[in-house]
């Protein structure tokens, strides 16, 4: 089979290597692609959302399938482009991207079919957006309503900074357009951790449960990122009750929405925070998380192809997904100043050393090829460095033997993913 995978970053370049592992798989593309996953396929300079671009290449080139890895294309209705032309593709429609794409819509559905989530309102209007929070019980959490590759929340203390978030956001245009609509909610407090499953529209298949780190800094302190690392499974959460999470959260929307004429086919993925209460759910998303990818994926041992081909046709076979008896523990290196301003073209070394062990691999997430061909950062994210072991401890310790390893002036990383874990399910 010939396989184009759309989109450049790290959740890509893991998707990448997992389709790779496939006996079906032919022929692997993607576009873009980036340097690091030109080590697996072949990259064609075709952006994620060039629409009219990516299905000509489809059509002339005979895919297979087309696998989406960001939230972009899916909301600007790749899915629909490419099944109007009969191409075969792996993810959500337009409609159904709106999960993700607006979080007004998303709270409408969770409330339209008893999904658990947090007291909300949404603001059009910055004055009213600002008498609400003047007045509001601290502290609450304000989201800008569109896409902001997962920086769009603020956690807010006290009226100033909610104040504060709200010009940014609505005024200032930090996110663009995806602020000029805020949804400001009451900050639930517990553990957080992720919920993915594959759908076809009607049967559902979880994937492991995973944690990500959303923070900059350890201890969950500064700045939201993209997502700073995550492991897999969560010792916090038993199968049981995972299953039963999948029950009240994955469930629902994929059949409230199939009910009410949207069919939903791809990854629906559940950002969950436990509380004393129960689960509830923080947001939607219509794809693999990432970092959430780097640490799954190593951890499956079914097809991956296959799974997708069935969802994509609407017909998932498979009866229960097989996983690798073994724990995965995911660290990004990041540039000095990310989620904020950083540099670019900064020389990286020691990768052939951290890629060489057997219990680690390396995702590039914002790497290229200088004129010598050698690794320089190329973005906020610079990789992603995966481990695994038997155990989360001897997965941790591989992950952060393996990134010790890379060098890039100025660039970080969090010490402390996995550590709370660690520390309270020994």
């Amino acid at each position: 089979m010939k396989v184009l995978i759309v989109g450049s970053g790290g959740r890509e370049h893991a998707l990448a290597w997992k389709i790779a592992q496939s006996p079906q798989l032919t022929k692997l593309y993607a576009a873009p692609g980036s340097a690091g996953i030109a080590q697996l396929a072949e990259c064609v300079p075709l952006k994620a959302d060039d629409l009219e671009g990516l299905a000509a290449f489809a059509h002339r080139e005979a895919i297979d399938l087309t696998v989406v890895g960001p939230e972009a294309p899916l909301a600007l209705g790749i899915v629909d482009r490419f099944e109007k032309e009969g191409l075969k593709i792996f993810g959500p429609s337009r409609e159904a991207a709106q999960l993700e794409a607006s979080k007004a819509f998303a709270k409408n559905r969770m409330n339209q079919f008893g999904i658990p989530t947090a007291r909300h309102e949404v603001f059009t209007n910055i004055n009213e957006a600002k008498h609400y929070v003047i007045e509001a019980e601290m502290p609450l959490v304000i989201k800008a309503d569109g896409l902001a590759a997962g920086k769009g929340v603020v956690i807010c203390r006290n009226a100033q900074e909610a104040v504060e978030a709200l010009s940014s956001m609505m005024t200032q245009q930090t996110f663009g357009a995806a602020g000029s609509k805020v949804v400001i909610e009451e900050c639930l407090e517990g553990e957080e951790f992720s919920v993915l499953a594959v759908t076809d529209g009607e049967r559902i298949l979880p994937l492991a449960s995973a944690q990500d780190h959303k923070r900059a800094y350890d201890y969950d302190r500064g700045p939201n990122t993209g997502g700073m690392g995550a492991y897999s499974p969560c010792p916090q959460v038993s199968e049981e009750r995972f299953q039963e999470i999948v029950n009240l959260v994955i469930r629902p929307m994929v059949d409230g929405l199939r009910k009410s004429g949207i069919l939903f086919r791809g990854i629906l993925y559940a950002g969950i925070m436990m509380t004393k209460e129960g689960p509830y759910v923080l947001e939607y998303n219509v794809r693999f998380g990432d970092p959430e990818a780097q640490a799954i994926l190593p951890r499956l041992k079914s097809d991956l192809l296959q799974i997708m081909i069935e969802a994509a046709e609407g017909r998932l076979q498979i009866p229960a997904l097989e996983w690798h008896d073994k724990s995965c523990l995911t660290v990004v290196l990041a540039s000095g100043g990310y989620p904020g301003h950083y540099k670019k073209q900064i020389p990286i070394t020691g990768l052939d050393s951290a890629q060489a062990a057997d219990s680690a691999c390396v995702f590039h997430a914002g790497t290229a090829r200088d004129s010598a061909g050698k690794w320089v950062t190329d973005g906020g994210r610079i990789l992603a460095v995966s481990g695994w072991g038997e155990t989360l401890k001897s997965a941790y310790d591989h992950a952060y033997q393996a990134i010790e390893k890379i060098k890039a002036e100025g660039s970080f990383y969090r010490r402390d993913i996995g550590k709370r874990a660690l520390e309270v399910y020994r």
